[in-house]
């Protein structure tokens, strides 16, 4: 346990990262001096740093920012004493140092945890969530890994036991969480890099669930096998959401109308009310109603879910407007896994029929890449044009026996519209003269793709 009494000023190294950034704010808010370093590359953290908190940083790392009067570090997992000067500084300072995963888990052990984890929709799902128990009166503490657009800001702090968190399994981050209660929304095989098959990455879920205490609560989606699976790894109760027949929170009257989705959502053939959000997407429904099922358990008031759900602006990154060129429409989103891409593409075919859609895709990491090859050459479906960048490695990859032209050769043989530009600036110089009042532009990946759309904006 660290003992907050005796810290004052807080280093962190990586302090843009997008879970990170979360953490500053609650520190600050909590009163503690923030500090830290990155990069120079800019990234949609940088304005919650220096236009919302005000806090200074240093763009690039140098062991002369490691201080004396420094109390703590907290460091991104991309960083150790190898890659790292400011990381080896403090080590040999002997500065008490925890990782972001380690200091998350600290502060949600010590309260009533609720986490959002899967491989999709975290982000968004745990954002509604705390949004839904912020208008219900909870005054939850949250932190995700993302602007949330009505906050301004990833992390919310609040005065009682609740607090919600984006739990990510790369690395087994979620080893460290110990949950009162839980949303599983899926667990399609991601971060090969880290979890060498199918099965340890399910293995891995599992554990987790397996953790939440007899009394707690684990909400699962309904409507995928392998969710439906590891939930039988729980000792708590379980309650299932989705659009198939035999989940216990049942989507119903699915509808699409001036830009909003509709729909109700029924409990044992009992309703519970009828529901709206701005955003697209079958996928966005799930989500909105796992946490509508999570905020069941909790009581809160109907009235007040809808309001949260109806009013909810979304988050950064996720197909989020930035602008128009040309009277096209410029939409970033985070996708960066088959799944993610299929499901974003087809909410975009929804809302814009008739449209021609651009699908600019940046692959991230070179062994998600590689193993999930052919399901990537598979997923631009609802594309009509599709331009694969180079791979984005990472901080932690810089080749991988994968090339994206190889990504472009297998896609031909499922869409004839695909092609290969290497960077950039060279995507933008391409796309700003020939996209028109009949197009949309998604820039798409997990990397520094929104740079596309952001250099085509007018």
């Amino acid at each position: 346990m660290i003992d907050f009494s005796k810290i004052k000023k807080i280093y962190f190294i990586g302090i843009k990262g997008s879970g990170m950034v979360a953490l500053v704010e609650y520190f600050d808010r909590k009163g503690f001096k923030v500090t830290g370093s990155d990069t120079h590359e800019k990234f949609f953290t940088d304005e919650i740093l220096k236009k919302k908190l005000f806090v200074k940083f240093h763009e690039g790392f140098d062991a002369k920012h490691i201080k004396n009067d420094i109390d703590l570090v907290i460091y991104s997992t991309a960083y150790n004493e190898k890659n790292n000067e400011e990381f080896k500084a403090a080590k040999y300072k002997m500065i008490p140092m925890v990782s972001y995963p380690e200091m998350v888990a600290n502060l949600f052990n010590e309260k009533y945890g609720i986490a959002v984890c899967g491989t999709h929709g975290k982000t968004t799902t745990t954002a509604m969530l705390a949004e839904i128990f912020r208008f219900a009166g909870l005054d939850p503490t949250a932190v995700v890994g993302s602007q949330v657009r009505q906050w301004r800001g990833s992390a919310l702090v609040g005065r009682s036991e609740f607090m919600i968190i984006e739990a990510d399994e790369y690395q087994n981050k979620i080893g460290l969480y110990k949950p009162q209660a839980a949303i599983l929304t899926s667990a399609d095989w991601d971060h090969p890099d880290f979890f060498p098959t199918a099965e340890v990455y399910k293995n891995t879920f599992a554990k987790f669930v397996e953790k939440i205490p007899r009394h707690g609560f684990l909400v699962v989606c309904g409507d995928r096998s392998e969710t439906l699976e590891i939930a039988k790894s729980a000792k708590c109760k379980v309650i299932s959401y989705g659009f198939n027949n035999g989940a216990d929170l049942k989507i119903n009257n699915h509808e699409m109308r001036e830009g909003k989705q509709f729909f109700s959502v029924s409990m044992k053939e009992k309703k519970l009310g009828d529901f709206e959000i701005m955003l697209p997407g079958r996928h966005n429904i799930l989500n909105a109603t796992a946490a509508i099922a999570m905020a069941h358990q909790f009581n809160a008031r109907r009235e007040k879910v809808q309001e949260a759900l109806a009013n909810f602006e979304g988050t950064s990154r996720r197909f989020e407007y930035i602008g128009q060129r040309n009277g096209a429409i410029l939409i970033d989103d985070y996708g960066h896994h088959p799944e993610e891409i299929k499901a974003t593409l087809q909410a975009a075919r929804e809302f814009f029929p008739k449209r021609r859609i651009w699908c600019v895709f940046h692959p991230h990491t070179f062994t998600r890449t590689k193993a999930l090859l052919s399901e990537f050459a598979q997923s631009f479906e609802d594309a009509d044009k599709v331009i694969v960048l180079d791979i984005y490695g990472s901080a932690r990859e810089v080749q991988g026996g994968v090339h994206s032209k190889d990504l472009v050769e297998l896609a031909k043989k499922y869409h004839h519209g695909v092609e290969y530009i290497s960077t950039i600036p060279e995507a933008i110089e391409y796309l700003s003269n020939i996209i028109s009042k009949e197009d949309l532009v998604i820039a798409m990946g997990a990397g520094n793709v929104w740079e596309v759309v952001e250099g085509l904006k007018e």
